[in-house]
């Protein structure tokens, strides 16, 4: 298979193809020759986590979450009810980053297929609590074995030593971001 137009001249004449991941680099590249004041630093810690992130998503979807018969939304909502136990459906949105909307349908989807189950909230009568059905944890607990492997995997690129730090640095840019004015949450 011939590399597409698009991968050739994103490479540049005469350099390889490039894919997702690689077309960081030559961005990284093209950005700092085009806009030499970029911060290329910043540029990369963002491009490069957005595009490991996508990747890394999209393998566990396609080679976990499809074949167990739901989607990536349909798991994290599925794992965060069962870590967290039954929640309303705008707690329930905060804890998976969807919108309230999104947990609604996906919920009302998850229920028909036994996973989920909506019951009456005892403090809101307006409202109801999400939870996972006895079936919908034990497919949730055997597909997370799969889902763990596949992460085990991912973690495996890297020495325990880069593991532990990349780990490390993940967390306190996660706990510095929560505390910044400027950072736009939807939750």
């Amino acid at each position: 298979m011939s590399p597409s137009p698009d991968a050739e001249s994103a490479a540049g004449p005469g350099e390889a193809p490039v894919g997702f991941l690689g077309f960081a680099q030559v961005a990284l590249d093209r950005t700092q020759e085009r806009l030499p004041d970029t911060d290329r630093d910043a540029m990369a810690l963002v491009l490069l986590l957005h595009r490991v992130a996508n990747s890394l998503v999209y393998d566990l979807e396609s080679a976990v979450h499809r074949p167990a018969g739901w989607s990536w939304s349909a798991f994290r909502l599925l794992f965060t009810l069962w870590v967290s136990g039954g929640q309303d459906p705008s707690r329930a949105a905060e804890l998976t980053g969807m919108s309230r909307a999104a947990v609604s349908s996906l919920a009302k989807t998850l229920g028909v297929a036994g996973l989920l189950e909506r019951t009456p909230d005892p403090n809101d009568r307006r409202s109801v609590r999400l939870s996972l059905s006895d079936v919908g944890v034990r497919r949730l607990e055997e597909t997370f074995a799969v889902h763990n492997r596949r992460e085990a995997e991912w973690a495996g690129l890297l020495t325990a030593d880069e593991l532990t730090v990349l780990i490390g640095l993940l967390g306190k840019l996660s706990d510095a971001a929560q505390d910044q004015a400027w950072v736009n949450r939807r939750f």
